[in-house]
């Protein structure tokens, strides 16, 4: 036979039982979808933190507590603190050539009118928006007097007003409760898109540092973090090396011992976030792509099923002078055929799933071209793999028994 005519057999094979060949590909759709819309989800988050860290710019330090040390022992497990002291240190000694923004934060409630929302209210300097690149859509931005006065004055995220129902416009040079305490909004921020699912910067409420410490939080005097914004970008060592000399001196940490503080640039945040991410990708496409072996011995059992039901019909063709590399290819394009058709279908279900997420649940998504190329030659390598057993057998029939079988 010459191999149009096999193609063609194995065609007319398939199209004759429509519908079982369908059943059949359905695990091959399922898995391959779920692996291109698990994997659009995890490259979708991994641009969009790129994208802020990069916005943010790769010349911004970010310094946290870390373990308290008695005596060079870990003390209990105990975090360290940061203070605003800490902050006031490194702006006064490093001569101007860092930015400093001091960041204290906590949930609270924030109502206008008669409506209230639960937002983050993050204290810190004026510095902190030159700082995070973070740009101003109407009002201003609190000034140093502002912060040293304890003054009750706000700035909010761009989804601010939407959630207190109220026009930006008209919101700025009006009065908002924060915990209660009123505070007069001075300044609407652009939109920054989501950081992650835990951290919607858009939603935040940004006050005076002080005010935050002393009129908001009760007195609370620990930061959560200091961002630090070096001016030359070819001086990221020097500043590194320079943040850690002036926090050892105020936390009495003598040379040698390990810092309770640590020092990140956005650089090894990106890195440990796309390796955190990656890892998350694997392991969902790692999990979709079971569903594709399982869809593969499906397939493999449909194949046996049609191997028995198209005895004689191969014992015909023997006699006929088909030879067993002709009935082998014949069921190998047969099972091919089936699952790169469902990968097809699956590539189109998974975009498909990812376009929906991203429109309707608002969820960032990335199809990736080379998730759907492995998807597709993943699932013909299936189809060949689970393919080749019951081709094998139907090419080691007897043509005379497979006559005789009824």
């Amino acid at each position: 036979m010459l191999i149009k005519e096999i193609v063609v057999v194995a065609l007319q094979a398939i199209r004759v039982n429509a519908l079982r060949s369908f059943l059949t590909t359905l695990g091959i759709i399922i898995g391959v979808a779920a692996v291109i819309a698990m994997v659009s989800l995890g490259e979708g988050a991994q641009q969009r933190v790129e994208e802020q860290i990069q916005n943010m710019g790769t010349n911004v330090l970010t310094i946290r507590p870390g373990q308290s040390m008695f005596r060079g022992i870990r003390d209990g497990g105990a975090r360290a603190r940061l203070y605003d002291e800490d902050a006031e240190a490194l702006r006064m000694q490093t001569g101007g050539t860092l930015l400093i923004a001091p960041e204290i934060e906590q949930r609270q409630q924030v109502s206008y009118l008669r409506w209230n929302s639960s937002n983050e209210v993050l204290g810190t300097w004026p510095e902190y928006f030159d700082v995070q690149n973070i740009d101003l859509a109407l009002g201003r931005i609190f000034d140093e007097g502002e912060v040293q006065g304890r003054r009750r004055v706000a700035v909010v995220g761009s989804e601010i007003p939407n959630q207190l129902e109220t026009p930006a416009a008209l919101l700025v040079g009006r009065t908002v409760q924060i915990r209660g305490i009123p505070f007069e909004v001075i300044g609407v921020l652009e939109e920054q898109g989501e950081s992650s699912p835990w951290s919607q910067p858009d939603e935040r409420v940004y006050i005076p540092l002080s005010t935050a410490q002393y009129r908001v939080f009760g007195g609370r005097d620990r930061l959560n973090s200091i961002s630090v914004k070096v001016l030359d970008e070819g001086s990221m060592d020097a500043a590194y090396a320079d943040i850690d000399r002036i926090l050892r001196r105020e936390h009495r940490i003598p040379p040698g011992e390990e810092a309770d503080f640590s020092i990140r640039n956005s650089a090894q945040l990106l890195e440990s976030f796309n390796e955190t991410q990656q890892t998350f990708t694997y392991l969902l496409g790692g999990i979709a792509a079971i569903s594709l072996l399982v869809g593969g011995i499906g397939i493999m059992n449909i194949m046996l099923v049609s191997v028995t039901e198209r005895t004689r019909e191969i014992g015909i063709r023997k006699a006929m002078g088909a030879t067993r590399l002709n009935i082998l290819l014949q069921f190998i394009i047969e099972s091919l055929v089936l699952c790169t058709l469902g990968g097809i279908l699956g590539v189109a279900a998974g975009v498909g799933s990812a376009e929906l997420l991203s429109n309707t649940a608002g969820w960032e998504t990335a199809v990736a071209p080379a998730a759907v190329a492995v998807a597709l030659l993943f699932s013909a390598g299936i189809g060949l793999f689970f393919g080749i057993w019951p081709a094998r057998r139907a090419a080691l029939l007897d043509p005379i028994d497979s006559l005789r079988y009824e």
